[in-house]
C-alpha cells in the first residue's frame, strides 16, 4: 500500500482539468470583493468550499454545472483571470503533476468588455507566471491551454480559430463541454472540419451523462483525438448474455477474458483512444456508483488507454493525489498501476512528440522507478 506522502510525490500528468472549476475559495472571495460581486453564499472560505462540494454532490451534471456561476463571477478581468491561472499552476505542482492542459471557455469571460483575444492572453500570462513560481519553489510543472466552446452556444469556429492562432503561445488544442443531452457533438462539425484542415489537435467530452451515441459521434463524425470522460463506453462491454449496467460490481471482478467488446468498445481500444476519466466527479454526477466499482479499474485492465483527471478540483474537493489515492485504498491500485496511467497521459498529450517523450524519459520514470526501489526496500 502506498503512503499518502509517496502518492503526492509520483509524477502526474493531467488532461482534464476545468480552470473555472478549480479556484481556491478564499481567492473566490477577494476577487469578489473586490469587483462587486454580492451573490457568493458564504463568505468565508471554509464554509464556501464546503457549499461547493455539496452543491455540487447532486448526482446531475445539469446541477453541478450550475455551481460555475459563483467562480466565472470572478474571472471576468484580466488581474482575476491572472490570478486563477497562475495559482492553478502552483496549486497543481505542488500536488506533483508535472504536466498539465487545462481548459476554459473564452466566451464565458466576456461580462465585463474583455475579448476573447484579452483573455487567452491573460490566462496565458498567468500560467507563465504560476510555472516560473512552482520552478522557483522546486517543483517544474509544464501547462498548456485547451480552448472549450461550449456545446449550447454558436460560436465553436470562433474559438477553434483562437486556437490556432495561439497554439505557439501555449494553446495545445480544442475542447468542446456542457451538458450533452440535446446538445449532440455534430452540432459543432464546422469547428471539428477547421481544426482538422489546420492539424490542430481536439478533445470531446463525451459519454459522461449521454451514452455510446455521443461517443460514437464525437469519434466518427467529429473525429475526436480523445475523450473527455468517455465512461460510458463500458455500456458496449459484456460478459456472456450480461450488459455492464446489469451488474457493475460484478464487472469490477470479472476476468478480462470473460469480457466481450462490442463494436465501438473495440475501435476505442485497438485505435488507442485516450479515455479522459475523472472518477470522483463522476460519482458526484452519477456516472458511475463508488470509487471500487469505477469503470477505469476494468478498462485498465482490458487495456484502454485510460488516464486518471480531476475535472473540477474545487467542487470535487479533489486532487491528483486524492484521486490517485482513493484508487489505491479502494480500488487496489499499485504504483505500477499509477506509472501506466501518467505515461498513457504523457502519450496522449496535445504537445509535440519529442517534448512528450522528454517529460516521460527525464521526469516521469525516474520519478517512478524511485518510488518502486521505496516500495521494494520497505518493511514487510
Amino acid at each position: 500500500m502506498l503512503t499518502d506522502d509517496q502518492v503526492r510525490r509520483a509524477p502526474k500528468a493531467l488532461l482534464h482539468d476545468h480552470l473555472d472549476g478549480g479556484l481556491r475559495p478564499q481567492t473566490i472571495i477577494e476577487i469578489a470583493e473586490t469587483v462587486g460581486y454580492q451573490g457568493l453564499p458564504a463568505t468565508d472560505a471554509e464554509a464556501l468550499g464546503q457549499w461547493f462540494r455539496d452543491s455540487a454532490d447532486s448526482g446531475s451534471l445539469e446541477r453541478y454545472l450550475e455551481t460555475f456561476d459563483h467562480t466565472l463571477a470572478v474571472m471576468q478581468t484580466v488581474d482575476g483571470l491572472q490570478r486563477v491561472a497562475r495559482e492553478c499552476v502552483e496549486d497543481l505542482a505542488a500536488d506533483g503533476v508535472v504536466y498539465a492542459e487545462i481548459r476554459y471557455a473564452p466566451e464565458q469571460h466576456l461580462q465585463a468588455g474583455l475579448s476573447l483575444e484579452d483573455v487567452v492572453e491573460a490566462v496565458n500570462e498567468g500560467f507563465r507566471q504560476g510555472e516560473k513560481r512552482a520552478a522557483d519553489a522546486g517543483h517544474p510543472i509544464r501547462v498548456t491551454a485547451l480552448l472549450t466552446a461550449m456545446r449550447h452556444a454558436a460560436k465553436s469556429t470562433e474559438i477553434a480559430e483562437l486556437v490556432v492562432r495561439y497554439r505557439d503561445q501555449g494553446v495545445a488544442g480544442f475542447d468542446i463541454a456542457g451538458a450533452e443531452a440535446g446538445f449532440p457533438p455534430t452540432r459543432h462539425l464546422d469547428a471539428f472540419e477547421y481544426l482538422r484542415r489546420e492539424n490542430a489537435h481536439f478533445t470531446i467530452h463525451a459519454g459522461e451523462a449521454f451514452g455510446l451515441p455521443s461517443i460514437w459521434e464525437a469519434i466518427q463524425w467529429c473525429g475526436a483525438d480523445r475523450l473527455g470522460h468517455g465512461v460510458r463506453i463500458v455500456d458496449d462491454l459484456s460478459v456472456g448474455d450480461l450488459p455492464y449496467t446489469a451488474d457493475p460490481a460484478r464487472f469490477s471482478a470479472a476476468d478480462p477474458a470473460d469480457v466481450t467488446l462490442g463494436r465501438l468498445s473495440s475501435y476505442v481500444r485497438d485505435r488507442r483512444i485516450p479515455l479522459e476519466m475523472c472518477p470522483s466527479s463522476n460519482l458526484q454526477t452519477a456516472a458511475a456508483d463508488s470509487i471500487a466499482h469505477h469503470p477505469i479499474t476494468l478498462l485498465k485492465r482490458l487495456k484502454f488507454r485510460v488516464t486518471v483527471n480531476t475535472d473540477n478540483r474545487l467542487m470535487s474537493g479533489t486532487s491528483m493525489s486524492r484521486e490517485m489515492g482513493l484508487l489505491v485504498a479502494e480500488a487496489g491500485w499499485t504504483v505500477e498501476d499509477l506509472r501506466w496511467v501518467t505515461i498513457n497521459a504523457m502519450k496522449s498529450a496535445f504537445i509535440p512528440f519529442d517534448e512528450r517523450l522528454a517529460i516521460i524519459e527525464d521526469v516521469v520514470k525516474p520519478g517512478y522507478v524511485a518510488l518502486l526501489a521505496e516500495a521494494d526496500t520497505a518493511p514487510a
